[in-house]
């Protein structure tokens, strides 16, 4: 195509070319530069006495003179030739050029009888011209045309031939990057050092592989990064693409998914092709789970396109064709819906959790963050790192920008220890909306929902310590917050732990009920996270009478809390369920009456605490605790709770299964709402 586009290029430059370079004389004046023009004799190019053998004419500018007409060849509807050209100026001699001229005619026989005659007996050589050949009327006429439909179509199918283009169904959509394309190195990504060291290698063997072949290794088939949302699973694959230094191609699992059958298999295999001609090469395929679903649903003998995408990616890893020098490298957050197939040893050799990062991970991440931002000399990101438990690599970049962007709102020229507080309350909580206006009812009942949850918060053993109680609305819903912080990462929580935080939980509702004998909507989301707390305990964890059994048999996905589902098949009767709800609500009774214990044994604190709230609005950990300890009645710790701990007798729960809903998160700071 381009070489025909290049031909049709360089005709179009001859033709523009050769009429640039043509004058064009009007025909009646070139007849009357001949009736001037008169030789001695034919072929001469001496004049006789009076004939001038020039003539002038004008056009819309200037004047120009011609003269010494010469090899005039003559056709039916032109004359073609060459003369002697100037522009005439007054004062200045002409300065004259040889051109070539061509002046059009009429066809008729009289015109060309009138020429011949007066060209004769001007004794000026002319010829007849010669009329194009056959093969150059052939191919303006018939090879031409055909070459520049030829050209159009390829043109237009070129066009139709984009990344959505129907021409394209069967083309992979993987974009390949250069190394300098990326810009992202093992330096840039902190905080998950076990998963960068377990990548490193993979780098490693790509740029130094008989270092590992001389002992019989051989390079991963696959690598599979799994983990929480936003812990950096695709930023490590950026990495890895800035430091391999191999062909990288990178695509989406949804990239494969089409409505017509055989198109994702169709562009499974052109990837591959792709990468093994460039190989060695990386091939990563982000949200692998839109992609490899277990197969495990659906009906037997149905052709469905995804199966049919997942089929050819498997014989493409791992088939009788195995592609050498090809790694897949893909990511996902629910690795529990991928097929086994794709998961076995051979295809998916290497599974690599990204898992949310401790306190001296967050501050390495925080140092990369904020490398770009201008910091005041009193930020310590040690202090930033410890209250924020439970963020990922994402939530820690928002929580970098929030800070700079309040900084800039309170015109500050740097970023404070002050905004980055603010931005973790703003990031955990919401923003802040101190222009809804309550009524003065509706502030009193919230002040004492929030002191009745800080309250039984600081009264009671394994509740992490209360940072912030407010009654200032922030989010969608939260009219007020008692916000608790963690005082560090924690992996296990105890039964006890457990309790106490139902008891915090449950602790809004009761005050309302004691103080107004009435109680609000408020506590809709206090209750909905006590209920699954409880749940948790008796269908997950064997914290209850029931037993050490657990009766939750759904799919449930480690890494998304909504994922996955609660009822997968149940495996038990009716009446265990009914003993179940029964055991649920048992709990929550419980945690009730010893919260509604603790809020009428210190009322007086309890009235203390609403009280300052309704004036202030906001109480900070210091004057909570002067607060409730002005006005306790004896020792801080409720008599009779048991503090847990090496020596507790309370039971525990991996605290990778989420047991707390909402914005909360396990071992982050926690906001009980009103």
């Amino acid at each position: 195509m381009y070489t025909v586009l290049a031909v049709l290029f360089v005709l179009g430059v001859v033709a523009v070319v050769s009429n640039s370079l043509t004058r064009a004389i009007n025909y009646p004046d070139l007849l009357q530069l001949v009736e001037n023009t008169k030789y001695s004799s034919r072929g001469s190019t001496e004049l006789v006495e009076g004939s001038s053998g020039a003539v002038q004419f004008s056009d819309e500018q200037y004047t120009y003179e011609i003269r010494n007409l010469r090899d005039v060849q003559v056709d039916e509807k032109a004359i073609t030739g060459r003369v002697d050209i100037a522009r005439v100026i007054t004062g200045s001699p002409n300065k004259f050029k040889e051109v070539t001229f061509k002046s059009i005619k009429d066809d008729s026989e009289f015109t060309n009888k009138q020429l011949r005659e007066k060209l004769d007996r001007a004794n000026i050589p002319w010829s007849n011209a010669e009329g194009p050949s056959m093969l150059a009327q052939s191919f303006m006429f018939f090879v031409l045309p055909l070459l520049i439909v030829f050209a159009l179509i390829m043109f237009m199918m070129r066009r139709m031939g984009g990344v959505n283009s129907p021409m394209q169904f069967g083309r992979s959509r993987g974009k390949l990057y250069a190394q300098e394309d990326v810009g992202i190195t093992f330096d840039d990504v902190a905080g998950i050092d076990e998963a960068v060291e377990e990548v490193r290698e993979i780098v490693d063997f790509l740029k130094h592989p008989e270092k590992y072949q001389k002992l019989g290794g051989r390079i991963p088939r696959g690598v599979l990064l799994v983990g929480p949302p936003g812990t950096g699973k695709t930023l490590l694959a950026k990495a890895i693409a800035g430091e391999a230094g191999v062909p990288f191609f990178s695509l989406s699992g949804s990239d494969f998914v089409e409505m017509f059958v055989g198109v994702g298999a169709a562009r499974v295999r052109d990837m591959f092709q792709q990468a093994t001609s460039k190989a060695p090469s990386i091939i990563f395929i982000d949200e692998l789970d839109a992609l490899g679903k277990s197969r495990a649903g659906n009906v037997p003998g149905s052709h469905d396109e995804r199966e049919q995408t997942l089929n050819a990616l498997l014989v493409e890893m791992d088939g009788f064709d195995a592609n050498a020098g090809v790694i897949v490298m893909a990511a996902t957050n629910r690795p529990e819906t991928l097929d086994s197939a794709l998961l076995r040893a051979g295809r998916f050799d290497r599974n690599v959790l990204v898992d949310r990062p401790d306190k001296q991970g967050r501050e390495d991440i925080l140092k990369v963050h904020v490398k770009a931002v201008k910091l005041s000399s009193d930020v310590e990101l040690q202090q930033v790192a410890a209250i924020t438990p439970g963020f990922v690599g994402a939530d820690l970049a928002n929580l970098v920008n929030e800070a700079a962007l309040l900084a800039a709102r309170k015109g500050k020229d740097k970023v404070g220890q002050e905004e980055f507080n603010d931005g973790v309350e703003r990031v955990t909580a919401g923003l802040e909306k101190k222009k809804r206006i309550m009524s003065e009812e509706e502030k009193r009942r919230v002040a004492y929902h929030e002191a009745g949850h800080a309250l039984v918060a600081y009264s009671l053993p394994n509740t992490d310590p209360v940072h912030k109680v407010s009654i200032i609305p922030r989010g969608i819903a939260a009219l007020g917050y008692t916000m608790q912080r963690p005082e560090g990462d924690r992996y296990l929580v105890t039964q006890s732990e457990l309790e106490s935080r139902m008891q915090v939980l449950v602790a809004g509702t009761i005050t309302e009920e004691i103080v107004f004998r009435d109680i609000s909507t408020g506590a809709q989301n206090d209750l909905e996270r006590a209920t699954q707390i409880a749940r948790g305990m008796v269908m997950e964890y064997g914290m209850s009478r029931m037993g050490r059994i657990n009766f939750r048999e759904g799919n449930r996905s480690a890494f998304l809390a909504s994922a996955g589902s609660d009822s997968f098949g149940r495996e038990y009767s009716e009446q265990t369920a009914r003993e179940i709800d029964q055991e649920v609500k048992r709990l929550i009774d419980e945690s009730i009456q010893r919260a509604r214990t603790i809020l009428t044994e210190r009322r007086a604190a309890l009235e203390a605490l609403a009280n300052k709230l309704i004036e202030v609005e906001v109480i900070e950990s210091e004057e909570l605790k002067r607060i409730i300890d002005a006005t306790l009645p004896g020792p801080r710790v409720v008599p009779g709770t048991q503090v847990a701990g090496p020596a507790s007798m309370g039971m525990s729960t991996n605290l990778d299964n989420s047991i707390v809903s909402g914005p909360s998160r396990p071992s982050e700071p926690r906001a009980n709402e009103a």
